[in-house]
């Protein structure tokens, strides 16, 4: 698989927010949903704030496949489930987005985001 250039990494983990488009079975995307994004290391992860019940996040598992935009950045990613850096994805989202009310940051870091927990891939 690919790895992400240095560039990509800065102006997607910089970015807010990233559109994501998971792939259907036929291949074709569905219509971009926007969540928060972290970085760590270097690799980027996005969580469903619903968790596994999501719509975006149970459509991601047709293809495990998609599109993101952010930073000025367009890729087509692998969506590949992780569960072994729960902690550390914690502490991504909690330095990145803790100036926002915990209304919505608190239910980033609950299980049912940390069992949403995916790792964007490049392709």
């Amino acid at each position: 698989m690919a790895a992400w250039t240095s560039e990509e990494l800065d102006r997607i983990a910089a970015a807010d927010e990233l559109e994501l488009a998971s792939a259907k079975r036929d291949g074709t995307l569905r219509k971009p949903v926007t969540i928060w994004v972290v970085r760590h290391g270097d690799d980027l992860y996005v969580r469903s704030w619903h968790g596994r019940t999501s719509t975006w996040f149970r459509g991601s598992h047709d293809r495990h496949e998609g599109h993101i935009r952010a930073g000025g950045v367009d890729k087509d990613v692998v969506l590949a489930e992780v569960d072994d850096v729960n902690d550390e994805i914690d502490a991504a989202y909690r330095a990145k987005y803790d100036r926002y009310d915990a209304t919505y940051v608190d239910p980033m870091v609950g299980p049912e985001a940390r069992a949403a927990t995916i790792k964007l891939v490049p392709r």
